[in-house]
């Protein structure tokens, strides 16, 4: 039996039957709309003022620039990863996850929590075959600077979110949860998920209560046979 797939879009509160709405300003979901000047016309509002007489009178349909988003990934390589083979299927979903960011042309931050400190993998690049190969080598060992990759993380984000207002942000944690404090995390203010990889007899539990404290939906790996895009698509 296949198992659920999941996505951290968050669902409209609009209906099936829902009508679409115009766009928004710079910071809002569809981004910034601007006039036409080209393309199709739009004959109801052309006619509202008359008959046109010449090209100036037409007034064409308006598009919409779709922002676009960014994916940022963080992953835990720390040494409870190796056991039970929790990161090496973490790297599955990974894998696909990179394909659908390639596909959706969708842009990634990708920070691992490994060792004494975080290291940036890349930040805000488009996906590319790269990225698999950096995968392929990835391996667990050292501490889990979980925390401070949290930390630069939403530093990171704050300082983009500036730089790009429109821009569409989405949070993934790759994670076995095993924090000693979960107190004082700070808050990413976009969606996010957080995949629990925490294999074993003996389970903590703890990646649940991390995902609670960081506002994201918590799934557990053996529950999920892909992951369809960290869009939802």
């Amino acid at each position: 039996m296949a198992k659920k797939a999941v996505g951290i879009r968050p669902r409209s509160d609009a209906g099936a039957n829902a009508r679409p709405r115009a766009g928004r300003l710079d910071n809002g979901r569809q981004g910034k709309r601007h006039a036409a000047r080209s393309g199709s016309v739009n004959w109801p509002a052309t006619l509202l003022n008359g008959r046109p007489r010449s090209r100036a009178d037409l007034l064409f349909q308006l598009r919409t620039r779709t922002p676009h988003e960014l994916w940022l990934v963080i992953v835990d390589a720390s040494a409870s990863t190796r056991r039970h083979q929790a990161l090496s299927d973490a790297k599955g979903l990974l894998a696909q996850l990179f394909d659908d960011a390639y596909r959706q042309r969708a842009r990634l931050a990708l920070l691992t929590a490994s060792g004494s400190v975080p290291q940036w993998q890349v930040q805000g690049l488009k996906a590319s075959s790269g990225l698999r190969l950096w995968l392929d080598g990835l391996g667990a060992g050292g501490g889990t600077p979980l925390r401070a990759a949290l930390v630069q993380a939403e530093q990171w984000l704050t300082v983009r979110r500036k730089r790009f207002p429109a821009e569409q942000q989405r949070l993934l944690v790759v994670t076995d949860g095993r924090l000693k404090a979960l107190s004082g995390l700070p808050v990413l203010a976009c969606p996010g998920l957080l995949i629990d990889i925490e294999r074993g007899p003996i389970r903590l539990g703890r990646a649940k209560e991390l995902a609670q404290a960081l506002g994201a939906d918590y799934r557990h790996i053996d529950g999920l046979d892909s992951v369809t895009g960290i869009s939802g698509g």
